[in-house]
C-alpha cells in the first residue's frame, strides 16, 4: 500500500513537473514570437522620444554622414516649406535636449522650439548634433523674436542653436565645423540660397543671439564657398 501511494506520489510530480515545463515553453514562444513581431514592425527600434541624436563625427567628413537627417524623418520631407535657415544660440555655458526642452516648456511650449542642437562639450559632445522632434516630424519651429515677422521665421526657418554663450565665449571650432556642415546639407537638400541664411540678430536689434562672438565675417565667407 505504502508502495503504490508513493508510485502515486511519483507520477503527480512527474505530471506537475510536465505541466511546468509546458507553460514554460509556451510563455518563452510567446515571448520570442512577441519579440519578432516588434522587430518586423521596426527593425531599427524606437528613436529616442526627445528626438535623435547624431554623434560628433570628423568635421572634414563628407555631406553624407549627415543623410540621417533626411532618411530617418518621421514624415515626407516638406520641401517647400523650409525656406531659409536661422542660427541661434542657447545663451547658456551648459546644455542638452534636455535641458532645452525642458526650458522651452516652462516658457509655455509643449516640446524643444529649435529643430536641431549643436553641443559645446558641456552636456552634450563637443560638435554633437542632436535632431529635435519638430524636424523629425517637420513641424514649425517656436523660436524666432521678431515682431510681426516672427510667425513667417517660425513657420518657414529651420531652427539650429548652438549650445553656449556667444555674448561671453567663442564657440568651438568642431561646432562651427558642424554648423557649416549642417547649413551645406540643408541648403544642398532645400535649394536654400546662402542669403537665407539668418542670424536672430540679423532680422531684430532686440537681441545678440547667437551672441557678439560668434564669428559673422568668417561664417558668411564660408557660406559663399559653399
Amino acid at each position: 500500500m505504502a508502495r503504490t501511494r508513493r508510485v502515486r506520489s511519483t507520477n503527480t510530480n512527474r505530471a506537475a513537473g510536465s505541466r511546468a515545463k509546458v507553460v514554460w515553453l509556451s510563455l518563452m514562444g510567446a515571448m520570442t514570437a512577441l519579440g519578432g513581431l516588434l522587430l518586423v514592425l521596426n527593425p531599427r527600434g524606437t528613436p529616442h522620444a526627445g528626438g535623435r541624436s547624431m554623434p560628433a563625427l570628423a568635421a572634414t567628413g563628407t555631406q553624407s554622414q549627415l543623410e540621417p537627417i533626411f532618411t530617418s524623418l518621421r514624415a515626407p520631407l516638406a520641401n517647400g516649406q523650409w525656406q531659409a535657415i536661422m542660427i541661434h544660440h542657447s545663451d547658456t555655458g551648459f546644455g542638452s535636449q534636455s535641458t532645452i526642452a525642458q526650458a522651452h516648456k516652462r516658457a509655455g511650449l509643449v516640446k524643444m522650439g529649435h529643430h536641431f542642437l549643436i553641443g559645446n562639450g558641456a552636456g552634450m559632445s563637443d560638435g554633437e548634433i542632436h535632431v529635435g522632434e519638430r524636424w523629425l516630424s517637420q513641424e514649425p519651429g517656436a523660436h524666432a523674436i521678431i515682431d510681426t515677422n516672427s510667425a513667417w521665421f517660425n513657420k518657414h526657418a529651420i531652427s539650429i542653436c548652438l549650445i553656449g554663450d556667444g555674448d561671453q565665449q567663442p564657440f568651438t571650432r568642431q561646432q562651427m565645423a558642424r554648423l557649416l556642415q549642417l547649413v551645406d546639407a540643408l541648403r544642398t537638400e532645400l535649394n536654400i540660397p546662402a542669403d537665407r541664411v539668418y542670424l536672430q540678430s540679423d532680422v531684430t536689434q532686440k537681441t545678440t543671439d547667437p551672441g557678439r562672438k560668434f564669428p559673422v565675417q568668417e561664417f558668411r565667407e564660408q557660406l559663399s564657398r559653399q
